[in-house]
């Protein structure tokens, strides 16, 4: 039956995704023209040395089914307003899987540590029967490893139900750049992914906005966030904090886009890396799509942080209150990680910057879950 969804998928979607990691990427150090230098983890930039970008795809019909028998055919994926010749990779769902599980312990975090007490069952489903590693990340403040990488289900499970209470702060951009950060280091072989159990409202994490966005777009990462509304009174007062929450849109001086005046950029906040995509954007046309996409993210950070990363990585995002609902939405992950489509394809413009991906229509009866943006940093040469 899904096979004459063919004449109406195509044309369906543009879709974003962070660098194939799995196929040749190296990291590189934090750029050095920032004029930030605050503590705290920081995510370093992805130099890609292969021109191969993978694009995982969750498809689902208006009732939640899952969509199958879709072929590379069906879909129709730009690169920064360029279409792109795509391909379908098989058997993916065989390969083994890295996840990193992050919990919040303080904030209002620790009223919620009684609902990740029996969660051994759950996680077995949610991996499924691969080869795996599981790592255990409690935040407060400040992101902890409190279990480095085992292939031990129950011993992760033991972890995560002893997290002690934590302090009052909430890190969550700071613990999601720690949990990426650990992901790096696994084997290329492996698919990552995170399990992210948090309040909405970040606390003043260390990890700015744009530190942030680039960490969720580096790597090929799958994040499904699992969140409790903060107070509003939270939310009110945090916000204001988050790194980099100002923003402005002020016509450029006429020093031009690259000045060095510190008003030339106000959403750069002296971030010369910034500027030059915000420059670049202005003057290469195509490169405005990677500019709205970075200011939607950015201000998608403000608002949910635990949806935002999860919709930026392809994943998906639960509201919980406690732990049946959790386990609920767990069971549900469970049913939809086995069920992705892989995309892949050969930049026709690997120029450094940010690429987004964006979904060209949208159709009713479809649902339709991807990365949205992937890095080249500069001086990376494409193959």
């Amino acid at each position: 039956m899904w096979r004459r969804l063919k004449p109406v998928l195509a044309g369906v979607l543009l879709f974003w995704f962070s660098g194939a990691a799995a196929f040749g990427a190296r990291i590189a150090k934090q750029s050095s023209d920032s004029s930030e230098s605050q503590p705290g983890p920081q995510a370093p930039p992805l130099t890609v040395r292969s021109n191969l970008v993978l694009v995982p795809v969750l498809v689902k019909t208006k009732a939640g089914e899952p969509v199958f028998s879709l072929t590379a055919g069906d879909f129709i994926l730009t690169d920064n307003g360029v279409p792109q010749l795509l391909r379908l990779e098989p058997d993916t769902d065989s390969q083994p899987l890295a996840l990193a599980v992050i919990v919040e312990t303080g904030g209002q975090g620790a009223f919620h540590l009684d609902d990740y007490r029996d969660l051994a069952g759950v996680l077995d489903a949610v991996i499924g029967n691969v080869p795996h590693r599981v790592a255990v990340v409690g935040f407060d403040s400040k992101p902890r490893l409190e279990q480095d990488f085992i292939a031990d289900i129950d011993a992760a499970a033991k972890a995560i139900a002893a997290l002690p209470k934590g302090d009052p702060g909430a890190a969550i951009l700071d613990a999601v750049a720690f949990g990426i950060d650990l992901l790096r280091n696994q084997p290329p072989a492996y698919r990552r992914a995170v399990l992210l159990f948090s309040e909405t409202m970040d606390g003043r994490s260390q990890t700015s906005l744009e530190d942030a966005i680039r960490a969720v777009d580096d790597t090929n990462t799958t994040i499904y966030s699992f969140a409790f509304s903060s107070t509003k009174q939270a939310v009110e007062h945090e916000a204001s904090k988050l790194p980099g929450s100002s923003s402005s849109h002020d016509p450029y001086p006429a020093g031009g886009c690259m000045s060095h005046d510190p008003d030339a950029d106000p959403d750069a906040h002296g971030r010369r890396s910034v500027q030059a995509l915000d420059c670049a954007s202005d003057l290469v046309p195509p490169l405005r799509v990677a500019r709205v996409a970075y200011l939607a993210a950015r201000d998608g950070f403000k608002r949910n942080l635990p949806e935002s990363v999860a919709k930026l990585t392809g994943g998906e995002y639960f509201g919980f209150g406690n732990a049946a609902k959790l386990k609920a939405s767990l069971i549900r992950i469970s049913n939809d990680v086995p069920n992705y489509y892989i995309l892949s394809f050969r930049p026709k413009s690997p120029h450094p910057g940010l690429h987004a991906l964006e979904r060209l229509k949208d159709r009713p009866q479809l649902k339709v879950s991807s990365r949205k943006a992937y890095w080249v940093d500069e001086g990376a040469n494409p193959r």
